[in-house]
C-alpha cells in the first residue's frame, strides 16, 4: 500500500511549500475579503464653521450660468421657470439651545427655600428658527442668509423631493448676510444663476420659499428697483428690489426671472405689520457668487479697510470747513494702529477723493476701499485745517465684526 501512496505524497507537500515560499515573498498578493465591503454610512457634519485653513484646499463650486434673459414677448404662464428652479429651493430649519429665564420670584430667599436650587437654574428649551435656501451646485452647496442660521446649534434641510438631511456651515458674512452650508446627498437639483446685471427694472420675477412655514410657495411681481443702500439692513447694500410677496420665512429663497435662473437670494422687507406690503430686497446673485466663492476658498471674505469711521457731510458742516460744496466725507473716528492711523489721519479730516475718484457718499466709499485687495498702496486726498494734503496708504484687511443687530453694526470703511 505505501508502494502506491509514496509517488502521490511528495508532489502535494512539494507543492504546499512552494505556494507557502510565493506567499511569504509576495504578500501584497493575498486576497482581502474586505476590500470589496460597503463603505461606512458617513454621519452629518457638525454645524461649525470650518476653519480658514482648511478652506484653502477646497476648490470653487461649479455653478451652472443661465442664458440672457429675453424680452421679446413674455410668456402667459410661468410653470415653466418654478419646475426650473423650485426643486433647488430648500427648507432651513435651524434650532438652538439656550437657557430660560429665572422667573423674578426665584430671586426671594423666601420662595428660594421651597425648590431646589439646582433645579431653579439648569432648565433649558430649544429655540427653532425657519427659513429658505438655494442649492448652487452639484457639490452640495447651498446659499441662504446669515440670520436664518445665526447661533444655530442644528441645521436641517429638506428638499422639495422629501429629503432630509443635517447640514454643515462652510462659512458665513454677516455684513452682507450671507451664509453658504454644505449638504451630502447625492442627485441634487441645480438652480442655474443669471447675471444680475442684466436685471432691469420692470422685468417679472418670482420669489420662491418657505413663508410662515407652511410650505414652498412661488409668489410673482416685478424689479422695482436695483441698487438699493442706505436701507440701514447690512453694512454691505445693493439690493434688488421687488413687489414679489416676500414674508418670513422666504428669507434666503430665491428670487428668479421668467426663465427660472437666480437673480437674487431673498433677504429683507420694509413692513409696518410684519407682513408683504410689496416692498422686498434681495441681494444680487453676482455678489452673492463672488461671496459664495470667498467662503468656501477661503473661510471668510476678505476686505479691503482704512480703519476710519466715516460721516456724511452736510452743507452747514461743508460751510464750517470753508468748502463750497458738500463734497467728500468726514473722518468721524480713526482706529487705532489701522491703516489710517499710521498713515496720520485725524479725526476732522474731510476726505476729498480715493484713488482719484471723487468721494461724495459713505456708503459708497466704504463699499469701493471694500473690493480692494489688502496691501495696495492706495492714494488719498484729504482737507485738514482748509489745507490739502495727499497721503498714500497701504490698504488693510478688514477685520472680522462680531454680529449685531441691524441698524447697530458700525459703518466704517
Amino acid at each position: 500500500m505505501h508502494r502506491f501512496v509514496l509517488p502521490y505524497v511528495w508532489p502535494i507537500l512539494t507543492g504546499v511549500l512552494l505556494a507557502a515560499l510565493l506567499l511569504f515573498a509576495f504578500p501584497e498578493h493575498i486576497p482581502n475579503p474586505f476590500n470589496n465591503a460597503p463603505a461606512p454610512a458617513q454621519t452629518p457634519a457638525s454645524p461649525l464653521v470650518t476653519a480658514s485653513e482648511q478652506a484653502s484646499s477646497r476648490p470653487a463650486p461649479e455653478v451652472r450660468q443661465a442664458a440672457p434673459l429675453s424680452r421679446d414677448q413674455g410668456p402667459a404662464s410661468y410653470s415653466h421657470a418654478v419646475n426650473q428652479a423650485a426643486p433647488a429651493v430648500v427648507n432651513v430649519y435651524s434650532s438652538r439651545i439656550v437657557e430660560r429665564d429665572q422667573h423674578p420670584l426665584m430671586s426671594d430667599p423666601f420662595f428660594q427655600q421651597f425648590f431646589n436650587g439646582d433645579d431653579a437654574t439648569t432648565h433649558q428649551r430649544m429655540l427653532s428658527s425657519l427659513g429658505s435656501g438655494v442649492i448652487i451646485s452639484h457639490d452640495g452647496y447651498v446659499l441662504t442668509n446669515h440670520h436664518v442660521i445665526n447661533g444655530a446649534d442644528e441645521i436641517q434641510v429638506a428638499l422639495r423631493d422629501g429629503r432630509e438631511t443635517l447640514a454643515e456651515v462652510i462659512g458665513t458674512d454677516p455684513e452682507s448676510d450671507l451664509a453658504v452650508l454644505r449638504i451630502n446627498l447625492e442627485d441634487l437639483p441645480v438652480i442655474e444663476m443669471a447675471d444680475s446685471e442684466d436685471v432691469a427694472v420692470g422685468d417679472v420675477a418670482l420669489a420662491i420659499g418657505n413663508p410662515f412655514g407652511v410650505g414652498q410657495t412661488v409668489t410673482m411681481g416685478i424689479i422695482s428697483a436695483t441698487g438699493r443702500s442706505h436701507l440701514g439692513l447690512n453694512a454691505y447694500e445693493d439690493f434688488i428690489q421687488t413687489d414679489a410677496a416676500i414674508n418670513p420665512g422666504n428669507s434666503g429663497g430665491a428670487l428668479v426671472n421668467p426663465d427660472g435662473a437666480l437673480v437674487g437670494i431673498n433677504t429683507a422687507i420694509f413692513s409696518r405689520s410684519g407682513g408683504s406690503q410689496g416692498i422686498g430686497f434681495a441681494i444680487p446673485a453676482n455678489l452673492a457668487h463672488s461671496i459664495l466663492d470667498e467662503l468656501v476658498t477661503q473661510g471668510r471674505v476678505i476686505r479691503g479697510w482704512l480703519g476710519i469711521e466715516a460721516q456724511a457731510l452736510s452743507r452747514e458742516l461743508a460751510a464750517s470747513f470753508g468748502l463750497r460744496t458738500p463734497q467728500g466725507v468726514i473722518v468721524a473716528g480713526v482706529v487705532s494702529g489701522g491703516p489710517a492711523d499710521k498713515a496720520g489721519l485725524q479725526p476732522g479730516d474731510i476726505l476729498l477723493s480715493v484713488d482719484g475718484k471723487t468721494v461724495l457718499d459713505a456708503r459708497a466709499t466704504m463699499s469701493n476701499i471694500a473690493s480692494i485687495e489688502p496691501g495696495t498702496s492706495l492714494p488719498l486726498t484729504i482737507v485738514r485745517s482748509g489745507e490739502r494734503i495727499d497721503v498714500t496708504l497701504e490698504v488693510g484687511e478688514r477685520p472680522i465684526i462680531n454680529d449685531a443687530p441691524a441698524g447697530e453694526r458700525p459703518s466704517d470703511s
